[in-house]
């Protein structure tokens, strides 16, 4: 890693079977592929600071979602060397239950949200089961507590949260979905959180059938093009192909924590 760029860890801390049908708005309930999810934090290290990206869930919010934990986030963490406690920079790339939990492990840091995903998840249609089924009112809740204890920090649309990482608005899947861009040794690598939540939904310009703005959702995948220095600079949010494609971050994380800042093994 050079002074001027960042490592970047993908983390898997869970996963959960799944057909690829239930992946697609346009699923063929016939396809009975597995197409199973990983759960992922992202952690970027560099210029002196660390900045995680979203926060996961607990072991009890996986029992209680059906959800297999693989490794707890703070022991994901600590494997490349961070300590939860220490961070002072969290990304909450949207405010689903499976990005924003976790509140005990990061009492110190700081969280950048945008706008209108608090806007989305405090409000009107939070009214409708099939939008917040995805949601956990008390991760809302304790998000609106940051705010009130000044641990909030809120953007609208594109900013730089610290020199080389900027946060930048998507919308489609939530409201208030951003992504973070981010400098590194071989270009400007995108986590797109569930802006993609596989390789193949941006591949194939088909979505993900958890939505609020499909239009919004099919434009974000030009977005992240632009963004990143190419199509495979673009990390999707759930794709265990990015533990597959992408080196381990050592002998010790081989088959959980990736390094995607790194060159890809194919």
């Amino acid at each position: 890693m050079s002074n001027n760029s960042y490592d970047i860890y993908a983390i898997k801390y869970a996963e959960v079977a799944r057909k690829a049908h239930a992946n697609f708005i346009d699923g063929d309930p016939h396809e009975t592929a597995d197409m199973p999810l990983n759960y992922y934090v992202w952690a970027i290290v560099g210029r002196g600071r660390t900045v995680v990206v979203d926060t996961g869930f607990s072991p009890a919010m996986g029992k209680k979602r059906g959800r297999t934990i693989t490794k707890p986030v703070e022991n994901g963490l600590r494997a490349v060397g961070i300590e939860a406690q220490d961070v002072r920079d969290v990304v909450i790339t949207h405010m689903h239950y499976d990005h924003c939990g976790n509140d005990d492990l990061f009492a110190g840091a700081r969280y950048h949200l945008q706008d209108l995903e608090m806007e989305y998840a405090t409000g009107r249609c939070m009214c409708h089961r099939e939008i917040n089924r995805a949601f956990e009112a008390d991760d809302v809740a304790r998000m609106v507590h940051r705010v009130y204890d000044g641990r909030v920090q809120f953007h609208s649309g594109a900013d730089e949260i610290a020199p080389g990482i900027s946060v930048h608005h998507i919308g489609g899947h939530t409201m208030g979905l951003q992504c973070v861009r981010v400098e590194t040794g071989r270009g400007a690598v995108v986590l797109a959180s569930d802006a993609s939540h596989f390789y193949a939904h941006m591949e194939q310009n088909r979505a993900f059938p958890i939505l609020y703005n499909l239009g919004d959702l099919l434009e974000g995948y030009r977005t992240l093009r632009k963004l990143a220095s190419s199509d495979k600079h673009v990390i999707p949010g759930h794709d265990p192909l990015v533990i597959a494609r992408y080196p381990a971050a050592s002998a010790a994380t081989e088959g959980w924590g990736a390094r995607v800042d790194a060159e890809p093994r194919s």
